[in-house]
């Protein structure tokens, strides 16, 4: 079962999975400070460079032996522009020389207002002046194909991080149900070996006591109750049997299959010092496919959790047939204390048990019958603490 110490290593294993994350998004920010800072740098340099050929009073054409030689291997879109904004000189944009000389001078003008628009949003413009006073030019630049793509990083890591929490937890998950699967099975195939040997013993008792008791019909009650606990007794041993096989469904009658377990308890329940009403509500015929055997077992249990949760010496304990679609619902109220919201789930864990004796396994066994073999689903309906609770298990039809 998962208890307190899986709950742990699944919390330790999210807490892990987030600092990977939190270390991989640091990392990858810094990295990329690192190159936006080096890429100001580098447009810094042009931009010296041309107040350095401006104070030198070169021509305006040696800019482009600026950017030829100085900033040739410049990975990153850059326009320089004059005093009003209008490209003198461009490298690294989305579209080439020939496209560009294939363009209007409308869609030219357009195309370059938004690229410079886009790039001002991102950085502002270098300006070079002269003495800082008279300017002359402005430098335009965005973000590197490489930065770019550092920005989506924190998303792969994200994502990749993501990954592997539900692979872990989805494998972790999967190891508990495979180690409870197996401690079930082997708990239930041991036990019905254990049960076997003094079965065959009582039974062979109980026709020698019948053979002797043939001359005393005020005994013959008792033989009978007798015979019908040794019956009870080999059907639970066939019910731990079946734990790990794939069960055989047969369509029953839900509505008299429900009815002989309430008749069998019912016998029994002057024994608990209690008066509990039970009932199907109302009666009628309800036909779906399950395992007899196995399903008595499941209304047992939700009978003695119900009897359980009874604190007076009165109860009752209801059975309610209904469909909706394909699908089959069993409701099982009873008038005990009730559970509260927050253990809704909880009581179906194997161990939990509000008794002061027991395994805490009924509803957790039951769950298992009803989801792994009947492909059902069993679970609290509604619950109000101090007036009661209802189970529902769901078949398909």
């Amino acid at each position: 079962m998962i208890g307190p110490a899986g709950n742990r290593f699944k919390i330790f294993l999210l807490v892990t999975a987030t600092l990977l994350v939190g270390a991989m998004l640091l990392f990858s920010r810094q990295v990329t400070e690192q190159l936006l800072d080096k890429q100001r740098e580098v447009v810094g340099l042009y931009a010296r460079s041309l107040e350095y050929i401006a104070t030198a009073e070169s021509e305006t054409n040696d800019f482009t032996f600026v950017f030829n030689e100085v900033i040739r291997t410049l990975d990153f879109p850059i326009i320089l522009t004059d005093k009003g904004d209008n490209p003198i000189y461009w490298k690294n944009l989305l579209v080439d020389s020939l496209e560009l000389a294939g363009m209007d001078d409308a869609e030219r003008n357009g195309f370059f207002k938004e690229a410079l628009s886009e790039m001002d949003s991102q950085y502002t413009p270098i300006r070079i002046a002269i003495n800082d006073t008279l300017v002359l030019n402005y430098v335009h630049y965005g973000e590197s194909r490489l930065i770019r793509e550092l920005r989506w990083l924190p998303f792969v890591e994200i994502s990749l991080a993501t990954l592997f929490v539900l692979i872990a937890y989805l494998g972790f998950s999967y190891l508990k149900r495979s180690e409870q699967s197996n401690i079930w099975v082997g708990m239930a195939k041991e036990t019905a070996h254990q049960l076997g040997t003094p079965l065959s013993s009582i039974m062979g008792w109980l026709d020698l006591i019948k053979n002797e008791a043939a001359a005393h019909p005020e005994l013959q009650d008792t033989i009978a109750e007798m015979e019908s606990d040794v019956q009870r007794l080999n059907k639970v041993t066939a019910r731990f049997s079946k734990i790990g096989s794939t069960p055989d469904l047969k369509e029953e009658n839900l509505a008299e299959v429900v009815a002989g377990v309430i008749a069998y308890m019912s016998k029994r329940l002057p024994k608990s010092g209690k008066r509990v009403e039970m009932g199907i509500e109302p009666e009628g015929e309800v036909r779906t496919r399950i395992n007899r055997e196995l399903f008595e077992w499941v209304i047992e249990n939700l009978i003695k959790n119900a009897l359980d949760a009874m604190d007076g010496p009165t109860g009752r304990i209801s059975f309610a047939f209904s469909r909706a679609g394909n699908k089959t619902m069993i409701d099982v109220a009873d008038t005990g204390k009730g559970i509260d919201q927050k253990l809704h789930k909880e009581v179906f864990r194997p161990g939990y048990t509000t008794k002061k004796r027991g395994w805490g396994l009924g509803l957790s066994l039951s769950k298992r019958i009803i989801e792994d073999y009947h492909k059902g689903r069993l679970f609290v309906k509604e619950s109000t603490p101090g007036r009661g609770t209802t189970f529902r298990i769901r078949l398909p039809r």
